[in-house]
């Protein structure tokens, strides 16, 4: 079992910026792949960003350019960098991780990023 805890959302104005953290605990070696998420209301939950093993890294289209998901692997912790913040990106951020052999996935309680106009 892998538990994960976000932490750093808030309110912020357009052009601001959040810096999110993901911590994990558990069975943290059987992790391949980190990710974060985020589901805005009345919206599916879409990728935003997620980092695999080697450090490859994978953006959804509308944060390209504006956000950096980074890991310290000492630290078990996961981040998402935001900048240039907008107002639809306004959502609850949840923090994904998918174990390498049977690709079970776990899934924090979600932190809210609400971007003010």
């Amino acid at each position: 079992q892998v538990q994960l805890m976000e932490s750093g959302g808030g309110l912020v104005q357009a052009g601001g910026s959040l810096r999110l953290f993901c911590a994990s605990s558990g069975s943290t070696a059987s992790i391949t792949e980190r990710g974060w998420y985020r589901q805005a209301p009345g919206k599916q939950r879409e990728l935003v960003a997620v980092i695999r093993s080697g450090g490859f890294t994978n953006y959804a289209d509308s944060v390209k350019g504006r956000f950096t998901i980074s890991r310290d692997n000492a630290k078990n912790t996961v981040y998402l960098q935001m900048n240039s913040l907008k107002p639809e990106d306004t959502a609850v951020y949840y923090c994904n991780a998918v174990t390498r052999l049977t690709r079970t996935q776990f899934w924090g309680q979600g932190t809210q990023v609400t971007v003010s106009s």
